[in-house]
């Protein structure tokens, strides 16, 4: 498949940052029909190196970054674990809330009967942690910035429904009002911070969101 709508916002001789539109998966599938990816696409386009380092959903667009040798993957990926990144998303949810910023800490887990959903969990579900601030309020729905410190599946989709906020357009947790109000998922990755994995330089990227 071609690149077609995958935006290359940086690249350099040790890693790719880029666009990833909704609706493309960051890695392949199980099946060997959902082969076609992020990863792939860069792979089969002029970067056969190119390494996933982090994923977004399937749903999600926006930022992510590629290493394209093992070093740079192995230190990219440390950064990940340490938390030594900084990443925001841009969101649009149902209503509005009455705070203007605050934090979610609830604990996630798979929830096997109802896959792919993840579901709260206080006794076998793991720590996650979330900053939210409204930039926009727009009557039935706001714009909001969404800051994850942890990196749980679906861990800003489930813990703004927690609040009774779900993302507009979720097919997977939106209840049918918020499901109709938009065409795609709202969730955009819309800043990425992290260390150059040679020189060290801080790098900044900004994607503003589509929606």
């Amino acid at each position: 498949m071609p690149l077609s709508n995958i935006e290359i916002i940086h690249q350099d001789e040790a890693l790719l940052v880029v666009n990833k539109p909704t609706l493309l998966l960051s890695v392949p599938g199980r099946a060997e029909d959902n082969r076609d990816c992020l990863v792939t696409r860069l792979q089969d386009n002029g970067y056969p190196e190119a390494r996933i380092v982090h994923r977004l959903d399937w749903e999600t667009s926006g930022l992510i970054v590629l290493a394209r040798d093992a070093d740079s993957h192995r230190e990219l990926s440390r950064q990940f674990h340490d938390r030594e990144t900084e990443k925001a998303y841009t969101a649009l949810c149902w209503g509005e809330p009455a705070a203007d910023s605050g934090r979610i800490e609830l604990p996630l887990r798979y929830d096997p009967p109802t896959k792919p959903r993840h579901v709260v969990d206080h006794e076998l579900g793991r720590h996650a942690l979330t900053f939210w601030r409204v930039l926009e309020r727009c009557g039935h729905y706001s714009r909001v910035e969404l800051t994850p410190i942890t990196g749980r599946s679906h861990q800003l989709r489930v813990h703004m429904l927690s609040i009774g906020h779900p993302l507009l357009g979720d097919r997977l947790y939106a209840h049918d009002e918020a499901l109709a109000a938009a065409g795609r998922l709202c969730l955009h990755a819309s800043l990425l911070v992290l260390g150059h994995p040679q020189s060290g330089e801080r790098l900044r990227f900004e994607s503003p969101a589509p929606f």
